[in-house]
């Protein structure tokens, strides 16, 4: 075997070597996010109603411990079928801290939904997608120069059901035609002034309503609200500097594929 074979036989094992090394450490990387990533109790009820077309996920309640980071919520979950409205009550169900520091302004709202076979994840007035607006579950009606909602007598149910003292079509109007119908972004009433929909109305002591979160002294909140969003800013941090490092390594890859002539 003359010299030109054997340095030829030698670059082949190195560059093998460094292909296999490479997939390796990508793997372990991919293998390491996939294990700081978990599914949300909403994500999971998302999957077992996956045989359903129309439902809709509302934050009920949610609680958490003074002194450990144990956080739980629990959901109701409307299901709207052809002939009937079928109604929910979910389990307590344990959630991260990043999870319930997203949720925080949440509770009375539908946080996740599924219309004609699409889910959406948005934290919006319960019914807004569904049923406030659809002449098959009630009607527009004048009330003292506004204009509310009122379902038909059949379905006078949701109402109550919604955990909703009224719905005013302006409001409704603003979601609709304001960009937020269809996107991300939460509504919680008009820009500019009080919330009107989500954990603060939800749980005012003038709403008559009875919820574990809403019993706790604000003090309480306070601090849980503090714990949990030190805890989702950390959590953020760690993702994207995993992020960033992941895609560091991708292009370093790839200008090696460049170098190397694949394809040639």
């Amino acid at each position: 075997m003359n010299t030109v074979t054997k340095v030829i036989i030698g670059i082949i094992v190195v560059f093998f070597i460094a292909k296999t090394c490479g997939r390796s450490g990508s793997s372990s990387s991919s293998s390491s996010v996939a294990k700081t990533w978990q599914k949300s109790p909403v994500d999971n009820l998302i999957k077992e109603l996956n045989d359903e077309k129309n439902f809709s996920i509302i934050l009920l309640d949610m609680d958490a411990n003074e002194s450990s980071d144990d956080y739980r919520h629990q959901y109701q979950v409307i299901i709207q079928r052809p002939d009937t409205v079928v109604e929910q009550k979910s389990a307590w169900k344990n959630v991260s801290a990043t999870f319930f520091s997203q949720n925080l302004n949440n509770m009375g709202m539908e946080i996740a939904s599924k219309k004609d076979g699409v889910v959406t994840k948005q934290a919006v007035p319960a019914g807004y997608n569904h049923y406030v607006g659809n002449d098959k579950y009630g009607r527009w009606e004048n009330r003292g120069g506004s204009s509310f909602w009122a379902f038909y007598g059949q379905y006078a149910f949701m109402s109550s059901m919604f955990n909703m003292g009224s719905y005013r079509r302006s409001y409704w109007n603003d979601y609709r035609g304001g960009g937020y119908y269809g996107s991300s972004r939460g509504y919680y009433g008009p820009s500019g002034g009080s919330p009107v929909y989500g954990t603060k109305s939800y749980t005012s002591s003038n709403s008559g309503r009875t919820s574990k979160w809403g019993s706790k002294p604000s003090s309480f909140k306070d601090k849980v609200r503090s714990r949990v969003s030190r805890s989702a800013s950390t959590s953020s941090t760690r993702s994207s500097t995993k992020t960033t490092r992941s895609s560091s390594r991708y292009r370093s890859s790839s200008t090696r594929s460049r170098s190397g002539g694949f394809g040639k």
